[in-house]
């Protein structure tokens, strides 16, 4: 009796901690403000429209092409080029998206957007960072479910574990019913399928300098990457691994490219942009990282003579 009542004890004790600790995670994250409150970080709507293309995928299905990846993604495909061409196309992209918040996201939407083709966007520095950034975007501007819950578990951050949960909560409270986000933000604009377009602006390569760096590849991240192509290739759903443009002046202070371009191979059809077209630093980029539209526009052309290529082989 006395280990039986033990037990009970302990499960009432843990019951009652969980409660209070949600009840104080969700009174604290809504009425602190920010500077205390390290490990709670809740922006709906923040920055990369994320809210608008999570609001705007739950209304597709049956499309072309899924675009999946980074901010390289979301800046980097015109889903409005795609549609010149005939193709149905969807960009799933979120900022400093990891194999893991690619993995929930496809868990959700996969299904339902049921693409012929996923064209998978892979950057090295998306590979070897814990995801953080990436899922408190999706927290604050998705439902939250089990498969938050799993994230947040794979993350194993108090930041991320806390921000879920504060979430979690206001969506059963229906906190954020009445939320809509404007289209226009400062110098971008969402456009509809998904992509941003940023003011036309140029990167000023010639003062740009940063460290050299060694790719170190994150063995959680690829697992879900793994985990990614799996889904992907049991529904028979054609997939091109694509490096994105990023500025060579960037590009070229990796010390290993090679070796990201072998792992990359090792998973599927693989397109390193940076080796296959010839761009200019000042004249096609914004910043460091990211294409400006003129760019944009280059790219898309190139990418879209390869899913032409692919569409009529499958024919």
């Amino acid at each position: 009796m006395k280990i039986q009542r033990f037990i009970l004890n302990t499960i009432l004790f843990l019951v009652f901690t969980s409660f209070f600790y949600m009840g104080a995670v969700f009174i604290w994250g809504r009425f602190a403000p920010a500077l205390v409150k390290p490990n709670i970080s809740y922006k709906k709507g923040y920055y990369g429209h994320m809210h608008s293309r999570l609001s705007e995928v739950k209304t597709l299905n049956n499309i072309d092409v899924l675009f999946l990846g980074s901010s390289h993604a979301y800046r980097g495909f015109d889903t409005r080029l795609f549609a010149e061409y005939g193709l149905n196309t969807f960009n799933l992209g979120s900022s400093a998206q990891t194999p893991t918040q690619t993995k929930l996201l496809l868990n959700r939407y996969l299904q339902n957007l049921n693409p012929k083709t996923v064209v998978y966007e892979v950057y090295p520095a998306t590979f070897t960072i814990d995801g953080v950034e990436s899922a408190l975007d999706i927290i604050a501007n998705d439902k939250n479910d089990f498969n938050s819950f799993l994230m947040a578990l794979e993350i194993k951050n108090i930041k991320t574990f806390n921000t879920f949960l504060y979430g979690y909560i206001r969506d059963l409270l229906k906190l954020n019913n009445s939320y809509t986000e404007a289209s226009i933000k400062g110098k971008d604009k969402y456009i509809s399928g998904g992509f941003v377009e940023k003011e036309i602006s140029y990167f000023d390569s010639e003062s740009y300098q940063r460290n050299k760096e060694e790719i170190i590849l994150n063995n959680s991240q690829l697992e879900s990457f793994s985990d990614v192509i799996s889904m992907i290739k049991e529904k028979n759903i054609n997939l091109i691994l694509v490096y994105a443009p990023i500025p060579r002046v960037n590009y070229n202070y990796y010390t290993n490219n090679e070796y990201f371009d072998e792992v990359m191979k090792s998973h599927g059809k693989y397109y390193n942009f940076n080796e296959l077209l010839v761009l200019n630093d000042s004249l096609h980029f914004y910043d460091d990282h990211h294409l400006n539209q003129i760019g944009v526009e280059l790219f898309n052309l190139e990418l879209i003579e390869i899913l032409k290529s692919e569409i009529m082989a499958k024919e």
